[in-house]
């Protein structure tokens, strides 16, 4: 039913292939356009409207290291480091 088709990129100009099982992806969808840019000019224009998160730095109370969290750390919040926080999400 569907064959893979050569498109040109309109951002940087090069020919990508959209593929039989991307368009039928597509059509299930219900999407009409093809695609307008390839993987690589799609990925840097996602990419581009995201801003960096800031985090801050506290101490981990389960092990004593830093532990960097996306938040303002409080005195009456404890914060942990990633592995120990994965370490109790296990645990559950």
């Amino acid at each position: 039913m569907f064959e893979d088709k050569t498109l040109q990129c309109k951002e940087c100009g090069v020919d990508f292939v959209f593929t039989a099982g991307e368009q039928e992806f597509y059509a299930e969808k219900g999407f009409t356009n093809e695609p307008q840019r390839c993987k690589a000019c799609r990925d840097a224009r996602k990419n581009a409207s995201k801003t960096e998160r800031e985090m801050f730095i506290g101490t981990c109370a389960s092990c004593g290291g830093e532990a960097r969290v996306p938040f303002k750390p409080r005195e009456d919040r404890a914060v942990y480091c990633s592995d120990c926080f994965a370490k109790m999400k296990d645990a559950e």
